[in-house]
């Protein structure tokens, strides 16, 4: 007998055996995709740590607190610490060049509402698994590759779809869940593309071979999980997700669990990659459980377009530019949440006369046009019946139970490391923008820069459409402004009506300006890095006209950086952007780095 070894096989006439090759790719995908993530949690690492040394990272990691009954208290103005003189430090060098670097991602293309940064991300995230779906792989005579490839998007999908995720944290603060929904919403898609690839493919090899569609457990389950998966793509486009939101997310809900059974029927290689998502699933809900709050909450209603909502009994538990759900028990919608951004700073260093944990919802739905309905109508029935019901009675409280998830989200920019601030806001916008604004003066002024803030100017720019939408937030823009007064900090506000209506509306806010025009942001910017600060007050002449005016003062300039925070429509936020993007390349380095924070009001 010969003892020699026996003949091997060419590659060319081996049988493909995908149960062999298509779990390497879906590894090589797996380890793709960590090693981007790990990389950015690298890259992020001087964000988390800052946020660790000033306190602010793990805030509201367990939800609101309160009940201790503190309040606000206000600090000798004369005792301000003054902010520390701007040094051409190693640490702020590398900071403007890395600033000025980053801000060309920002760059945002019209009708998509991504910027550069995100389509740079979604390219790169489609490439590799287009690459991993074909590379070697005999697609036609057998797609269990494309297959495999959409078992492994399972993880991605929950990890990036969940409120409390990891992520959240070692990103560091601004990357909450709404800010990482893009790569959920990517990720979903490509799940569908591979899974249509395989199904596709395999429905036209039994035609071609005469084999049943439907019948045997392995096709029909495959069949059910392709159009579930449909579904799940179908219902979640925008203009659904935007007008059907309750329908959306119940369906949304349903269907996955639905596909989940069927793909597990399908195949057996899918169980191993349900478990991620069921983790991270089951951590995102106990952690909700761990955030809830049951809170009694006094609501009133300036007006038919604005609801004001103060949660009772909240201390402390977030930090400026983080938002809540809010289910509120009224007219039996207990069923519905919905987020809203909180408009103050914590009590313990608030610039408002009457502190805590304040909501705006503006009237831009159907949930938000009860609720508005049905405080006005509960503040008229608190009026006694011998008094006429008019304009004052606005301000009448109405009790209501409220039930609080949160927070979430939040500014990725510290404001305070920054010696600029322009904060643009377009309207409801601004209970994103207020927050900050009470944030940064209190902790300049009342705090005294105990975390070495070095904030100097502040421009505050909120565009609106009509006089009157002043009035919701104008108690707190006039406790804000004088507490920055007589202080270290250099604050103007610019209120851009687009129309002119009662003018009679406007009241008196120091150092603010109301002009009829639709703003610049990269003019705003301009004037706020320049050698010039803007310092006027609001004029309403006899005939109705309200008039700019400004008188200039010099102001030292200094290259300690311009932090930028824009929230409101898509067309603003997308204009700020271009505009932060455009600085940071011509003058960036110049000005110490400029650094942006949006947020959109979108789904």
């Amino acid at each position: 007998m010969s003892s020699d070894a026996p003949p091997t096989i060419p590659l060319s006439l081996q049988i493909y055996n995908s149960y062999v090759e298509d779990p390497i790719w879906q590894r090589k995908f797996t380890a793709i995709w960590c090693s981007f993530l790990g990389a950015a949690i690298i890259i992020s690492l001087p964000s988390l740590v800052h946020a660790l040394r000033q306190g602010r990272a793990l805030t509201g990691f367990f939800g609101i607190s309160g009940g201790s009954g503190r309040r606000g208290y206000s600090a000798v103005m004369s005792e301000e610490t003054k902010p520390p003189a701007p040094s051409p430090s190693t640490g702020r060098k590398r900071a403007a060049y890395w600033d000025s670097l980053l801000s060309v991602r920002q760059w945002t293309v019209p009708y998509l509402n991504l910027n550069a940064g995100q389509i740079f991300v979604l390219a790169a995230y489609l490439a590799s698994s287009l690459a991993c779906i074909i590379k070697d792989a005999p697609l036609i005579s057998n797609p269990n590759r494309a297959g495999f490839l959409a078992f492994a998007q399972f993880p991605i999908v929950f990890l990036f779809a969940t409120k409390n995720s990891f992520l959240s944290i070692l990103l560091g603060p601004g990357h909450g869940y709404e800010k990482l929904n893009f790569l959920h919403r990517m990720a979903g898609r490509v799940m569908f593309l591979a899974a249509l690839i395989h199904g596709s493919l395999w429905i036209r090899n039994h035609i071609q071979y005469g084999i049943p569609i439907l019948g045997p457990q392995k096709e029909t389950s495959g069949v059910a999980s392709l159009a579930m998966l449909g579904c799940i793509v179908l219902l979640s486009l925008r203009p659904i997700r935007r007008w059907f939101y309750q329908a959306f997310f119940a369906l949304h809900v349903f269907t996955f669990v639905a596909f989940f059974v069927c793909v597990c029927y399908h195949s057996i290689y899918a169980s191993p990659w349900i478990f991620p998502p069921l983790a991270f699933y089951g951590a995102d809900m106990f952690l909700r459980l761990l955030r809830y709050r049951f809170k009694d909450a006094t609501v009133t209603a300036p007006d038919k377009f604005m609801t004001l909502v103060r949660i009772n009994d909240c201390d402390g538990g977030w930090v400026a530019g983080q938002h809540i759900c809010l289910r509120v028990f009224f007219s039996g919608r207990v069923l519905e949440s919905h987020p809203l951004s909180i408009l103050s700073a914590p009590p313990a260093y608030s610039c408002l006369s009457n502190p805590g944990l304040l909501l705006g919802a503006r009237v831009n739905g159907d949930w938000t046009r009860a609720l508005n309905t049905y405080v006005r109508k509960e503040q008229e029935k608190l009026v006694p019946t011998d008094e006429e019901y008019n304009d004052k009675d606005r301000d009448v409280s109405v009790p209501l139970q409220v039930m609080i998830d949160g927070p979430y989200g939040g500014s990725s920019v510290d404001l305070g490391q920054y010696e600029s601030v322009l904060l643009v806001a377009g309207g409801s916008g601004i209970t994103f923008t207020l927050g900050l604004l009470d944030d940064i003066v209190g902790r300049c002024v009342k705090l005294r820069r105990r975390g070495g803030e070095r904030t100097r100017r502040i421009e505050f720019a909120w565009c609106i459409r009509s006089f009157g939408n002043i009035s919701w937030v104008a108690p707190m823009l006039i406790d804000i402004a004088n507490t920055a007064v007589n202080s270290s900090i250099d604050l103007h506000i610019s209120i851009f009506v687009t129309c002119l209506c009662n003018p009679e509306a406007v009241p008196l806010i120091p150092n603010c300006d109301v002009t009829i025009t639709k703003p610049s942001i990269y003019g705003l910017l301009q004037d706020l890095t320049g050698s010039r600060s803007a310092s006027s007050s609001v004029s309403v002449e006899e005939d109705g006209k309200v008039h700019y005016r400004v008188g200039w003062v010099e102001a030292n300039g200094h290259a300690g950086g311009v932090a930028v925070c824009a929230s409101g429509p898509t067309s603003l936020t997308r204009e700020a952007q271009n505009a932060v993007a455009r600085l940071g390349i011509l003058r960036g380095i110049e000005l110490g780095g400029v650094a942006i924070h949006v947020e959109q009001f979108t789904l």
